[in-house]
């Protein structure tokens, strides 16, 4: 006889495997069977075979539909409920059939559900990958973590002014002073003409960067050496696409490109695949910084980029804290010997000057300058986004709570009688439980569907370029079935609970609900929840809109209606003047400027002044420079307050200035009068005010205005046109013409200064998009959903309407109790909703320099158009409830 071990024995985990699918009866029975029968076949076929044809009828055993004819083969009168496992293979397919038969039954409230329940989680979905996608900017560094951002920060009469760029011997300074600072790299964007055989292109994404540069910032190189490909000057390493344009299919590597208005030529040393999409900056080519041959760097002005990587032990804060040593060192002797003042006025002029650390991986979120590299986003949508995308799909969980109580009437006696069948409460909760997970599974083939609808436009209102394809990848496919199935366990679990809690004997006589009329608090509350919601996202977008109107329509202080700006009319070279002296002809030309500054450029410099032995007054502060002619005044229709604009009459303005208001105030002159009076700036350079502008938004609204001077001085880098007539296009057609006699290489570049404004506003366009379709999805689930609620309701007051008809209501009297109790849901909401949107709403406008003041007007026609809404949707069926022949109503079922 042979000893029995593990090699002659059946495998022990196919015998569990089906005591844990059959009852213990069967199992036992059919277990001794497959024994012997295993016994015969081992001596006629060997051990292995004979195991292997075990577990082959353990696996037929265990199939759903043999199972089932099995228990029902074995019993006349079927097997009791309670002997089969809960979760075995036969209940949750019995489960979903049944859920699937309850759905298809009432279509138009599966519909619903399964319609509101796409748009929350499609919502949710895309809003989950924009949130992602912000919140991992510049993390493609392999030392990421580590690297800071130099900033500096200025404070002057009590603000502070932060600046992202600081000067160029910070960088060395801080990596030879401190062991934390492993290393530094700077840039400095760009934008000039490459030649290429006979034309000139125009290129936006160009940067002079040091030679570190690619290599700190994990650069993705093709070809070349990152280390070394910027170590010499006039070399450059550019992108693909670049190379494409340039060289086509031959390796660029070695030739050359003609960049400038004096065509220098740089050597191509590397070839990049492209910067990530969410990085902070996005070149096309970088250019040697060692090529401008910089002398003498100083401390105290502004530069380029500075970014320093720190060791992995290092404390960011501790390090930022012993910076003002280079303050005292550097800093503070520059200022003495550029103002002529003592060490001790020195010091105290930049006792406010801080240099500052901003991680790498929050120069997106949290840049906030208006010198960035790239407008920036802002954390503070990223929570309006995130918040409203899950007010969304609880709004959409909320309907389906709601309907699935409103239809405990006709489940009740379902209920009833699965309980006197032997149904246990464990049973009827994976029942109802099934049948909402089974919904939010159609919701998420029909979000997908949303998703590849709608994200072309919602690239368009979150500004970015997400692929559908990305959707398809397996960590969102499994990130989005989590959240079907959860949004299917929130939705359905109090359902399932509630309705599974019925008493067998009132749900079969038809008493739990025999009150037409009985008060629901968990239905009231939702839909007071949900209107709430709707309310608030409409005085939200109330107040967006009315801000953004606000700031459109502020006077700026300039005209810029019917201006031009050519940004490229340096390429003209010493013809510029005769360009714009020819233009000067045109009769519909107003007036014409050589200047390559004006309002809404972000290519301004900037310097410290302060006033000429007025010490008393204060610190010195930062102001913009305008470097104008004659004719900038005048051509953008700015008025001078105080003293005159420049003059050909006078010789000596060219050491003269014009000042704004704000610059009046900084240096302490209100009340004086600042005309005559004498202002320094570094280097100790005197410049005589001769009069003052008024003040005028260079910058966004959104911001104070900035002092500013305007320095006489011709700047050939763009000219300013001012024109007058109904034909623009024709206009432009004739300027395209005449640019092209002077420089057929060169395409005329130009945009409409109103156009260049409307730019300056676009997060908060987008702001306002993002609440109109917040709220329009908002308005639309809860409208579903109280449109299938009331129908539900008016169902069931179906003989009471009839009644009321026989004994002589009217229609509209009909009409207006149906819908009573509804109305004054939508009033609650109204009425919670208010003072929450004043307070987020009081919040969200302190970001404003210049805003509007919250009006009463706005929560009425906000609470107006819920109650309108909430009328439509339920009147309709009230209307139709009290048309209906009340012969049809009180017939008996």
């Amino acid at each position: 006889m042979v000893e029995p071990t593990e090699n002659n024995l059946p495998p022990r985990w196919a015998d569990k495997l089906l005591r844990f699918f059959l009852p213990d009866e069967l199992a036992e029975e059919l277990q001794g069977d497959m024994h012997e029968q295993f016994t015969y076949q081992a001596e006629q076929l060997g051990f292995t075979k004979a195991r292997w044809l075990y577990v082959w009828e353990v696996l037929r055993f265990c199939r759903p539909y043999f199972l089932k004819r099995r228990f029902l083969s074995k019993s006349p009168v079927g097997i009791h409920s309670d002997t089969v496992p809960i979760f075995s293979l036969i209940m949750i397919r019995n489960y979903f059939t049944i859920a699937w038969r309850n759905l298809t039954r009432n279509k138009a409230f599966s519909l619903i559900n399964i319609f509101g329940l796409a748009i929350g989680i499609s919502c949710f979905m895309l809003i989950a990958v924009f949130v992602y996608d912000e919140l991992t900017y510049d993390r493609y560094a392999a030392n990421a973590e580590k690297i800071y951002r130099v900033n500096v920060a200025v404070t002057g009469n009590g603000n502070i002014a932060t600046y992202p760029n600081v000067d160029y011997a910070v960088g060395e300074g801080m990596k030879s002073t401190f062991p934390e600072v492993k290393d530094y790299a700077q840039v400095s964007q760009a934008t000039d003409f490459v030649k290429f055989g006979p034309n000139q292109f125009k290129e936006q994404h160009l940067a002079f960067a040091s030679a570190n540069f690619l290599q700190m910032f994990s650069i993705p190189m093709l070809e070349g050496n990152a280390e070394k490909a910027l170590v010499e000057p006039n070399t450059i390493v550019i992108s693909k696409a670049l190379a494409t344009k340039y060289f086509g299919d031959q390796d660029p590597l070695g030739k050359s490109l003609a960049i400038g208005t004096q065509q220098k030529e740089f050597k191509v040393t590397g070839l990049f695949d492209k910067i990530p999409d969410n990085s902070h900056f996005h070149f096309d080519a970088f250019i040697s910084i060692s090529t401008w041959h910089v002398t003498n760097p100083t401390w105290s002005n502004l530069g380029p980029y500075t970014y320093i990587e720190l060791y992995p032990n290092a404390d960011p804060q501790k390090l930022e804290a012993k910076f003002q040593q280079l303050v005292l060192k550097y800093v503070v002797p520059e200022v003495q010997r550029d103002m002529g003042i003592s060490i001790e006025e020195a010091r105290k002029s930049v006792d406010t000057f801080r240099f500052l650390l901003q991680p790498l991986t929050e120069l997106h979120l949290y840049g906030g300058t208006k010198y960035e590299i790239e407008p920036g986003g802002d954390i503070q949508y990223v929570y309006i986004f995130a918040v409203l995308a899950i007010f969304i799909l609880l709004l959409a969980c909320v309907n389906f709570t709601n309907l699935s109580t409103a239809q405990s009437v006709k489940r009740s006696k379902e209920v009833g009688i699965r309980k006197v069948l032997g149904s246990v409460k464990k049973q009827l909760v994976i029942q109802f439980l099934a049948e909402s997970i089974l919904i939010t599974s159609l919701a998420m083939v029909l979000a997908y569907a949303f998703i590849f609808l709608f994200l072309p436009y919602f690239n368009q209102l979150a500004n970015k370029t997400l692929s559908f394809w990305f959707f398809l990848n397996y960590k969102v496919v499994l990130a989005l079935l989590l959240v079907s199935f959860i949004s299917g366990i929130v939705a359905g679990i109090y359902p399932a609970f509630f309705l599974s809690s019925f008493n067998i004997i009132r749900t079969l006589k038809g008493a739990l609900f025999s009150k037409s009329r009985q008060k629901k608090p968990l239905q009231s509350s939702l839909i007071v929840f949900q209107f709430t919601v709707s309310t608030l996202l409409i005085i939200a977008t109330i107040v967006v809109y009315q801000q953004l109107q606000h700031m459109q329509n502020k006077k700026l202080g300039y005209d810029k209606d019917q201006v031009l700006f050519l940004p490229d009319t340096r390429v003209l070279g010493s013809n510029q003047m005769v360009f714009q002296d020819q233009l000067k002809q045109d009769n519909r030309v107003v007036s014409a400027s050589i200047s390559r500054m004006v309002p809404g450029n972000n290519n301004l410099n900037g310097t410290q002044v302060y006033p000429k032995n007025e010490k008393s007054n204060g610190v010195e502060i930062h102001i913009d420079i305008f470097n104008i002619d004659y004719d900038y005044i005048r051509t953008l229709g700015m008025k001078i307050v105080q003293g005159r604009a420049f003059s050909k009459e006078f010789s000596t303005d060219s050491s003269g200035v014009i000042i704004n208001e704000s610059a009046v105030r900084e240096l302490g002159w209100k009340g004086l009068n600042p005309i005559g009076r004498t202002i320094v700036r570094s280097g100790q350079h005197e410049f005589k005010v001769l009069g003052v502008v008024q003040d005028f938004n260079y910058a966004s609204v959104k911001q104070k205005v900035a002092p500013a001077m305007m320095m006489l001085g011709r700047n050939y880098g763009g000219m300013v046109i001012k024109f007058n007539t109904a034909d623009v296009n024709g206009f432009v057609a004739d300027l395209n013409k005449k640019w092209e006699s002077f420089n057929p290489a060169a395409p005329l570049e130009y945009y409409f200064l109103d156009e260049k404004f409307a730019t300056l506003y676009a997060a908060e366009r987008r702001t306002q998009q993002i609440f109109s379709a917040f709220a329009v999805l908002a308005i639309i689930i809860a409208s579903l959903g109280l449109f299938a609620l009331s129908t539900f309701i008016i169902e069931q007051r179906k003989k009471e309407v009839g009644i009321r008809k026989v004994l002589g209501a009217s229609v509209s009297g009909i009409v207006q109790l149906l819908v009573k109790d509804f109305i004054v849901l939508v009033l609650i909401a109204i009425l919670i909703a208010s003072p929450l949107a004043w307070y987020a709403m009081n919040e969200w406008l302190q970001d404003f320099a210049y805003k509007i003041d919250i009006q009463w007007w706005m929560f009425v026609l906000a609470g107006l158009l819920a109650v309108l809404i909430a009328l439509l949707t339920v009147s309709f069926q009230g209307i139709k409830a009290a048309l209906m022949n009340p012969v049809k109503s009180l017939k008996s079922e």
